[in-house]
């Protein structure tokens, strides 16, 4: 038994071109997976909770948030103009970013 990674049901199985949920009925193969990992600038996976730094300057409005600012327990979300993180920076708040600013820590 395989777990859907769409809905956690523990009855996934192999069908011969890649795996069906009975559950849910998503199907899913093992290049999909690899294409659903969120990736920092320089090719670490990320996942939810984690920590992150800026590798780049980003400018918010009229402020600007410096190359190695922290921004903590980060969420993947579902993208939004490129934006595929949310993170909670101190002093700003929540905020979007794209995964290709960050480096994990």
């Amino acid at each position: 038994m395989i777990n859907c990674p769409k809905c956690n049901g523990e009855y996934g199985y192999e069908d011969g071109n890649g795996y069906s949920c009975p559950e849910c009925g998503h199907f899913w193969t093992d290049l999909c997976l690899e294409e659903e990992k969120v990736m920092d600038a320089v090719g670490n996976e990320l996942q939810d909770g984690d920590d992150v730094t800026l590798v780049q300057d980003v400018k918010l409005g009229k402020q600007v948030l410096k190359r190695g600012t922290k921004a903590k327990s980060i969420r993947i979300i579902e993208p939004v103009d490129g934006h595929d993180l949310e993170g909670k920076i101190d002093g700003v708040g929540n905020l979007y970013l794209k995964s290709s600013i960050v480096k994990k820590l």
